[in-house]
């Protein structure tokens, strides 16, 4: 069975919705590690969700897990206070109840005035964090843009990414075998033209 992450695609959880923002990727074996998913109307608080967690139901797939679960996740990114007054380091705005990255941590309604925000994302080391409209290279040039991935989740395997191609009225989502994926540097980098993903039947 193969399943599709459909990134900026909505996925729910036991008293919580978000969206799937991104996927962490170990490049070097082709798997994914953790899905990058936003909970609604929480900016800078998306959470590392391991795919041990994928429901794959027949409405589609969601998560395993309770809200109280989904915020003690470790952090996705960190949203930075800096200036913050009486802290002399940045700090991080932590809404009551959700985990926090490490560090200096303050509820952001604790901070009177606060001057200037950073929102930083937090991957682990080695790996690499592709989200939705990443750009698509092949090896002559601009193709797309990332939509999606084929993702066996058994393995973990990529199997497909799958680009949006084309222009406005002519559009269409191009399958292309993640054998073909050279790297991700500066965003996907394929191993074939643009001439060679568009003869490439519509996924």
């Amino acid at each position: 069975m193969v399943i599709t992450l459909v990134l900026g695609g909505d996925l729910d959880w036991d008293e919580g919705r978000g969206q799937l923002r991104a996927v962490v990727l170990d490049p070097a074996a082709g798997t994914i590690t953790q899905l990058v998913v936003e909970p609604d109307g929480r900016i800078g608080l998306a959470r590392l969700v391991p795919l041990d967690l994928l429901d794959v139901t027949q409405d589609g797939i969601r998560l395993r897990c309770t809200e109280a679960e989904f915020r003690d996740l470790k952090a996705a990114e960190a949203t930075l206070a800096e200036f913050a007054l009486g802290y002399e380091v940045p700090v991080q705005l932590v809404p009551d109840g959700w985990r926090d990255a490490g560090g200096p941590t303050t509820d952001g309604a604790s901070i009177p005035r606060v001057q200037e925000k950073e929102t930083i994302d937090l991957i682990p080391l080695g790996e690499v964090e592709e989200g939705q409209g990443a750009r698509v290279l092949a090896t002559d040039g601009d193709i797309g843009q990332l939509r999606a991935l084929h993702v066996d989740p058994a393995s973990r395997r990529v199997t497909h990414v799958l680009v949006r191609e084309g222009r406005w009225l002519a559009r269409k989502d191009a399958a292309i075998p993640f054998s073909s994926v050279a790297g991700f540097e500066d965003g996907v980098r394929l191993s074939l033209t643009r001439q060679q993903v568009r003869d490439l039947p519509p996924a």
